[in-house]
């Protein structure tokens, strides 16, 4: 059986992150995810590219001095919390356990 390769398209991110929020650990939210990271939990964040500009700014500050990786999600809050499965927007979120997804291991 051959393998697919993916090419880190928006549809392969996607679909890590829901299956990161399904089987993982993730925190939602900018307050959670300032907590992960300031208690060194987070492996990854993820943070809606068309969101607020402040906590777009905070969020990758706060990334950059930890040194954790950062993952934009092409797309709105509105559009990151139907992918987590959330009838709400979510802003960013905290990857701590990826569980099956490879959202670790991919570049998007």
């Amino acid at each position: 059986m051959a393998s697919i390769k993916k090419d880190g398209s928006l549809a392969d991110l996607t679909n890590d992150l829901r299956l990161a929020v399904d089987t993982g650990k993730v925190s939602l939210g900018y307050r959670e995810v300032l907590k992960a990271v300031n208690a060194d939990s987070a492996k990854a964040v993820v943070i809606a590219e068309k969101g607020r500009k402040d906590i777009i700014e905070d969020i990758s500050h706060v990334c950059k001095v930890a040194g954790i990786r950062m993952i934009s999600y092409k797309g709105g809050s509105l559009e990151l919390g139907t992918v987590c499965g959330r009838p709400y927007s979510v802003n960013s979120l905290a990857i701590m356990e990826p569980g099956n997804s490879n959202i670790l291991k991919e570049q998007y």
